[in-house]
């Protein structure tokens, strides 16, 4: 299972609504699926033009290694060459920082990430579990 375009659009949607809700900066929200593929993204109005790809590297990390961005981000500061050599194998797309979310089905199966940028990486958390519990998926953060 992936996850589909309805439900994509309801994490993006539901994102920038907890984040206007909480006074945020403009995010930026990406949903890719099981494969690391993109299946929707949308940039807030005044978000940096530049956030897509730190809203792709922080989903795209964490679907490829199935683990959210804060265990990325522990995992980089006790083994900082490990996490040299996956970005290395990765092509340099990965950004293991808080904002990336692992996306599972209600059985548990992992069916893509979230990516979420334009705050502080606790506060796109935040947001981020927001929008994926209004789609009804489960979240690990």
């Amino acid at each position: 299972m992936t996850i589909n375009l309805r439900k994509a659009r309801t994490i993006i949607r539901k994102t920038f609504e907890k984040g206007r809700e909480m006074g945020l900066k403009p995010l930026s929200v990406i949903v890719l699926d099981a494969g690391g593929h993109p299946q929707a993204f949308e940039r807030d109005d005044g978000a940096a033009p530049g956030r897509y790809e730190i809203a792709f590297g922080k989903a795209y990390g964490t679907v490829m290694l199935g683990m959210p961005g804060s265990a990325q981000m522990a995992r980089a500061e006790s083994q900082p060459y490990f996490m040299g050599c996956v970005n290395g194998a990765y092509g340099g797309n990965v950004i293991p920082v808080p904002g990336g979310i692992l996306l599972k089905d209600k059985k548990g199966v992992v069916i893509g990430a979230v990516g979420v940028t334009g705050d502080t990486s606790d506060n796109d958390v935040v947001a981020g579990l927001a929008g994926i519990e209004a789609a009804g998926l489960i979240a690990e953060s």
